[in-house]
Parts: structure tokens; sequence; C-alpha cells
């Protein structure tokens, strides 16, 4: 992963000592509401319902077990012992006091990690594959390319102050895994007939209250040029995009009131003029961040598959966990694993002070001392040898990190919710550990398949419920909490928004909706469809009928 030069280094530690005065002047009463907000932006401090939020950055997912330590003793000393997994990869903590920010933030500065540009209209965390470098169905390794869009974007002064925040994409397997559809700017690394490698450009896209999903406007950008290409994107929306209106201020908005035709023909006029400038890439800054991203000394193992196989027909769990938390990794006789974070009961995202600890142990022995961070809110150790699966599946089972749902209906997307955020209309937690609790039969999970349900509690789309093939969304209704159904979305490669189902639902019901949606699904899916696929086959119409009719 990479590692902070001096450079790097004295300037995190610059900012933590000039949000230190930031906070004592505000703290004194020497700086309004209004003057400190900004500053506390840059810093990823949010003000939620009932405490400060701080939102840390993690690059790209990638955490070392020293990082992981340092989180845990945060959540120990200045929060109320616990993290949460965000859906940009990033970790937050919901608790902190102000007058300790600065504190938490000088500690993280001892492990190369903080707290800049992941809030205010900036671009935010630029995110990737989980499984980033150990994919087997992957063109090219994206974590190089993501940290070089990481420090060009890092303090770059033309966008401290884009018309909204912004988010960019990185995906360089064959599946996207990253939801580069629904982002901002989202990059998908190609092969051309000659072979050489390029990006496929997507932008306009977003969720939140006008979901969209992205054009592609450059089909083949070669990788020399990505820089000003993004340069070029981000130039046109900072001329051109709405600073009267915040909630018609994002990208999306300007590619449509344009037309993607339009806004990359205006690209590609200010690309005219910095295509080949000081940003071109060369082979050797290539080289110089790559080296970052080696792979570790993997040792000469064969497969393991027979003996595996062994064990499954030994102990059932443990297939389970195989079968929906294990996946194939490019070298022999290795597996990625996913660690849940979703038990029944637990917020999902939310990891504790202890089991950070306990992470970053299992990351030292199993795993390289590494650890990823999944936008679906798990957590991820790459490089397991197959033939430690049995032996870890047995600590992670003790740690609360087995359950064998990925991918499951079980394994929600949530954001906070009511229960911590002062935007949200209604909660999300209560309802997503209300639908584990209805579909807490691992057999009859197994059976339904591969679903993704996801939750928001407003319209900001944090949950990222406009993509789920289940989305759920709180809405404020009459000074009451509902929550409208939407059915049908996707964040991958075949990317698309869901329909909503019909009017909204009270709390309470909501188990039963889920409950009459999979229904109609098990009964008319054919062989081997996934959920997703008899929504596009049949439509809304037979779970709005079936829902309706059940709740009258």
């Amino acid at each position: 992963m990479y590692v902070y030069d001096q450079y790097d280094q004295q300037m995190i530690e610059d900012r933590v000592t000039q949000f230190r005065d930031q906070t004592r002047r505000f703290l004194a009463g020497e700086l309004g509401g209004e003057e400190f907000r900004p500053l506390r932006l840059q810093n990823g401090l949010y003000i939620q319902r009932y405490a400060p939020m701080l939102r840390i950055a993690v690059p790209y997912g990638l955490l070392s077990s020293t990082q992981v330590r340092k989180l845990a003793k945060i959540a120990r000393d200045y929060d109320k012992g616990y993290a949460h997994i965000s859906t940009r990869q990033n970790v937050q903590f919901n608790w902190p006091e102000l007058e300790d920010v600065p504190d938490i933030l000088a500690e993280l500065a001892t492990v190369q990690m903080h707290a800049i540009q992941t809030s205010g209209n900036c671009i935010r965390n630029t995110t990737s594959d989980q499984f980033a470098g150990v994919a087997a169905d992957e063109l090219v390794d994206p974590r190089p390319w993501c940290e070089i869009i990481r420090q060009w974007s890092t303090f770059h002064p033309e966008f401290a102050f884009l018309p909204r925040k912004f988010k960019i994409a990185v995906n360089g397997a064959v599946t996207d895994r990253v939801a580069i559809e629904v982002h901002d700017i989202g990059l998908e690394a190609v092969r051309n007939a000659a072979g050489e490698l390029g990006f496929r450009v997507s932008v306009g896209g977003g969720l939140g209250r006008t979901p969209v999903v992205g054009s592609f406007i450059n089909e083949f950008l070669a990788w020399p040029h990505l820089l000003s290409y993004l340069d070029a994107v981000l130039r046109v929306y900072n001329r051109y995009g709405r600073r009267d209106n915040k909630f018609k201020a994002r990208i999306k908005i300007l590619v449509k009131a344009l037309s993607p035709e339009v806004f990359a023909e205006k690209v590609e006029a200010e690309w005219a003029h910095i295509k080949d400038g000081p940003s071109t890439l060369t082979d050797a800054e290539i080289e110089r961040v790559a080296a970052h991203f080696i792979d570790p000394t993997y040792l000469p193992h064969t497969d393991q598959s027979a003996a595996l196989a062994a064990l499954d027909t030994e102990h059932p769990g443990f297939a389970r966990w195989r079968n929906r938390n294990v996946v194939a990794h490019k070298k022999p006789g290795y597996a990625a694993v996913t660690l849940s974070l979703k038990p029944t009961g637990v917020a999902p995202g939310d990891i504790s002070d202890k089991q950070l600890e306990a992470l970053a142990d299992l990351a030292d022995r199993y795993s390289f001392g590494e650890v990823r961070n999944s936008h679906e809110q798990n957590i991820i150790l790459a490089d397991v040898e197959q033939a430690q699966l049995f032996t870890l599946w047995g600590e992670l089972r003790e740690l609360g990190f087995a359950t064998p749902n990925i991918g499951l209906l079980t394994d929600i997307i949530c954001c906070p919710g009511g229960d911590f955020c002062s935007l949200a209309n209604a909660k999300s937690i209560p309802v997503a550990e209300a639908i584990q609790r209805r579909f807490d039969d691992l057999d009859y999970l197994f059976d339904i398949g591969d679903i993704d349900l996801n939750i928001s509690g407003c319209m900001n789309a944090c949950g990222h419920h406009h993509v789920g093939h289940i989305g759920i969304l709180g809405v404020d209704k009459k000074g009451e909490e509902f929550y409208q159904i939407s059915l049908g979305g996707s964040a991958s490669r075949d990317a698309s928004l869901g329909k909503v189902l019909g009017p909204s639902f009270a709390q309470d019901v909501v188990p039963d909706v889920i409950e009459q949606v999979i229904k109609v699904y098990v009964e008319l899916r054919s062989e081997e469809e996934r959920f997703i696929d008899t929504f596009r086959r049949i439509g809304i119409e037979p779970f709005k009928e079936r829902v309706y009719a059940a709740n009258n």
C-alpha cells in the first residue's frame, strides 16, 4: 500500500495544527458557527443529530493492521467503542466530542491517516474494487490509478470549492464491483485492439434526490492522458455547474441539461488546451506509484479444492460460509475472504473496538497485515491461504464475523438513518434488523440467492436504495416515519434505477412487504434466475398486486 513520504507527513501534521487552532478559536467564541462550518467540513467533521460525526479517509478502502489498531484505540478512547464502515469505504465515528477531534486527527497522523476531503464540495475518496490486485477476473490492478487520482485531487486548488461534492470510482475487472455508472466519474480499465491500456469514461451518474445512471462519453482514453482528461471534466463542471441551488448542483444535472453529447464536446474543447501538458502521465510515474502495490511474498501452494470439499462435507456450516464469503484468488492456493459486518442485531457496517483489535491480529496472521473495506460495508482479508480457511473460519465465528450471508438478502447496505443523522426522515437500522430477523433461515436465504437490499433514511440516498434490487427509502408522512419500496435497481454493469412499488408503508409492516415480494419471486422465477433477472422479465405489476392485496 502507499506509504507517505516526508512531504505527505508534514502536510498532514500541519493540517492538524491548523485545525487545532481553528477549533480552539471556535470553542472560545472567536469564530462563529458559519465561519467554523467550512473549516470543520474540510476536516471531515459533521454535526449530526446527537453529536459530531468524524469521517476518516480510507483511500480505495485499503488499511494496514497498524492503522486498524489505531482506529480501535480511537473508538475506545474517544467514541462509544465502535466505528462504522461507510459506502465510500471510509470509517466513521459517531460520538466524538468536538474538543477531542484535533487529538483524534493527531493520532491518525501518526499512522498516515487523515479526514481531509471526506466532506465538503470537493473530490471525495476515490473508491475501487475490494478485491483489487487479487481478483481472478482482473484486467489491471486499479489501486495505482486510484492512488494517482488521490494525489492529483488532494488539495487541488482549482477544485477545492466545486458546485457540489464529487465522487470517482475505478474498476479494473471484468465484473463491475465498484458501481462506476452511478458515480460523477466512473473509470473502467479497457484494452484496445492493439492491446494498449486505457479507460472507458462515464460521467454524470449519481443517486440522491435525482438519481441518474451515468453516460459513457469516452470509449477509450489512453492512460497517459487520464489526469488531463479528468481536469477537463472538472473544469467544465466547475464553470457551468449550478451554484444557486444545491439540489441541482451535481454534475449529473449539468450533463442532463446539456445532454451527454454536448457535455462531451465541451470536455473535448477544454481538453485540447491541456492534453499534452505537465499532467501527462509517464511510464516512470506509473512505475513509481505501482511500486507501492507489488504482490506480497506468496508461498508456492497448489489448489486445495479437493481438501476443502472434504471439509465441506464434514462441516456444513463451513461449506455455507465458503460458498458465500470466500472468492477465487489470482494465485493458486489462496483465497479472498469477506468478513460479514451484518449479523442480526448489529447495525450494518458497525464494528467494535475489540473486533478491530482482533481484525488487526487476523490480518497479520492470515493476510500479510492488510485489510480492505467494501462499499457494501463489509471487511476483506484478501490473501488467505486456502489451507488456513478452516482455522480462520473458526476464529471468525468466535468474533462474530462469520455470518454466511454475503450477497444475500440480509447482507443489507444501510445508512445510519434517524438514529444518528440530522437529515434523515426515518430510522434505517431498526428496519434492517427487523428484516434480518424475519429472514433468519439460512437454508431459505441460500435458496432465494443473490439479492441486494439497500436502505436509506432520506432522499440523500447514503444507503444507495435506488440501486438495490430491493430499495427502502424512509419518508416523512405528516410527521410520522413511513417507508417507500422500490424494485429492480442495480449498481453493477447493467446499472438501473429501481421503480417505486407504490404508496409507502408504516415501519411495522415493512418486513411483511419484503416477504410478499420474495414470495412472488420464488413462485415466478425460472431455473437459475436471480431476483433482478426475474424482475426484468415479469416487471413490477405482479409484485405490486400481491403486496397491496396483502396489506389492504
